[in-house]
């Protein structure tokens, strides 16, 4: 990969882009390894979690076997629910990457999965939605 224009000074030499990493969460999360050095690609997770998804503990789930950044979403998951918003931020990890990190221990059932809360939508009279628009226009 070349760098910027000619004498711009920005090169992307040692960078490492989020999407290449995502197969590597496997690996993160169990260590396992083929003979190769080449971790194995993952089986794709049957759950789909977005940012907003809500994490807790799965009661009683096994910890041995766990990578480090595994153990690190379960203690973060401990004191309560958390979104993977959160533990994207605390980890200091792009969002891809912890997606299907947590993915696959939903999958494995050491997280429970649920989606956030969003109250439903009230019907709302004509009258006032208009006086809002009004309002709004007026601005």
């Amino acid at each position: 990969m070349s760098g910027g224009p000619a004498g711009s000074g920005h090169t992307r030499r040692g960078v490492v882009r989020s999407h290449t990493v995502i197969p590597l969460a496997q690996d993160i999360v169990s260590g396992e390894v083929d003979g190769t050095g080449v971790p194995e690609a993952p089986e794709p997770p049957r759950l789909r979690t977005d940012h907003a998804t809500l994490l807790s503990l799965a009661p009683s789930a096994p910890r041995a076997g766990l990578g480090v950044q595994a153990h690190r979403v379960l203690a973060l998951c401990a004191p309560g629910v958390v979104s993977v918003a959160e533990v994207a931020a605390h980890l200091e990890m792009p969002g891809g990457v912890v997606r299907a990190l947590v993915a696959d221990l939903v999958a494995r059932g050491n997280l429970l999965a649920a989606d956030p809360f969003v109250p439903q939508a009230q019907p709302h009279e004509k009258e006032f939605l208009e006086r809002i628009l009004d309002g709004l226009q007026k601005l």
